[in-house]
């Protein structure tokens, strides 16, 4: 796995190209030491259907990490070949003809969800582990041994929590992050402020804090940062770009949507989780008058549902979306947003 150990080398020495405000980042309180020499303190969130190894490889490349669900592959071998195809994406960046050579890639990271429906965990756990995989993003269950068995290799887990008690059960199993996904954030989804969950979740958990929720410039990356979150997460910024794997109307209706267009609800997988009111319409459902859906069988919903392929997940943060730009010119974008937004923080002193 020469890549994942070249990262990890790269990661332990920043390297003389990782700017002093890149080296900053690594040094913020919970931030991990294998996440350093970022070009901006983001992590590109897993999408279920969207994300792929060409936007994993994107966003690598351009400095932030890069993330997939395992369940957007069909199968545990169709997983596994994705993740070679992403190991080798970031080796060809890593060793560029060009000179002077440019900053090593970001580390990327996949999507686990640990449920008792999921028939896959196993499986692809046991893949994440042979390939070791820096990052693992673990949604719906905090459990000790898929935390154990990412550890095994040098991995991080990060888990998405809307609550603090998912953190505290989160926090018991061990993992090295939390991602706090807070009220209008695309897809499962709390409704809690960022301001109250980030500093709820501070009094207790003193490693890696991601925050999640309407990320949609630099200049929120900044504010997540000023918060006390060691990293922002964006999923819905991001499927407007080229290399999602989306469709263009899904990638327009983004463009077009207030936030006021987008719809909460536990009635499309079992679980709250935000969407484009348009797609439900559009799918022949009211959105005001859904069925209750009361089970929730993931194996099933991930893979053959009707309900994530035709009724289209987004945050409120596709207020602040407006165009369709390459991942690489989006994260350029971010970065020059971020670093304007701290000149202005700091500038109001």
């Amino acid at each position: 796995h020469t890549h994942t150990h070249t990262h990890t080398h790269t990661h332990t020495h920043p390297s003389s190209h990782t700017s002093a405000s890149s080296t900053r980042f690594a040094m913020a309180s919970g931030a991990s030491a294998a996440l350093r020499g970022l070009a901006l303190p983001l992590i590109v969130s897993p999408m279920f259907l969207v994300s792929t190894p060409r936007l994993v490889i994107e966003t690598c490349r351009a400095g932030a990490v890069g993330t997939f669900p395992a369940l957007n592959q069909r199968t545990t071998d169709g997983y596994e070949q994705w993740l070679s195809e992403v190991e080798r994406g970031l080796a060809l960046a890593s060793h560029p003809a060009a000179a002077p050579p440019p900053p090593a890639p970001a580390p990327y990271g996949v999507n686990l969800i640990v449920h008792r429906t999921n028939p896959r965990l196993e499986a692809d756990l046991a893949v994440t582990v042979k390939k070791k995989v820096p990052l693992v993003i673990t949604s719906l269950g905090a459990v000790r041994e898929v935390v154990d068995a990412v550890h095994s290799y040098g991995g991080l887990v990060f888990h998405d929590v809307v609550s603090v008690r998912h953190a505290q059960k989160a926090q018991e199993a061990g993992v090295d992050g939390l991602i706090a996904v807070c009220a209008g954030a695309g897809g499962h989804a709390g409704t809690t402020s960022p301001f109250a969950l980030v500093a709820e979740i501070r009094k207790f958990f003193k490693k890696t804090l991601v925050l999640a929720g309407c990320v949609s410039s630099g200049g929120d990356v900044a504010a997540a940062i000023a918060m006390g979150a060691d990293y922002a997460y964006s999923g819905t910024r991001f499927i407007a770009t080229r290399e999602a794997e989306a469709s263009t109307k899904y990638k327009q209706m983004i463009c077009d949507a207030a936030s006021s267009d987008i719809i909460y609800t536990p009635n499309i997988s079992g679980i709250p989780a935000n969407f484009l009111r348009q797609s439900i319409v559009d799918a022949g459902m009211d959105p005001d008058a859904l069925p209750p859906k009361t089970t929730i069988d993931l194996g099933a919903e991930l893979t053959a549902s009707k309900a994530w392929k035709d009724i289209w997940s987004a945050g409120q943060g596709s207020a602040a979306v407006s165009d369709i730009p390459t991942t690489r010119e989006l994260l350029q974008r971010f970065k020059q947003e971020y670093d304007e937004a701290v000149k202005r923080v700091a500038a109001r002193v």
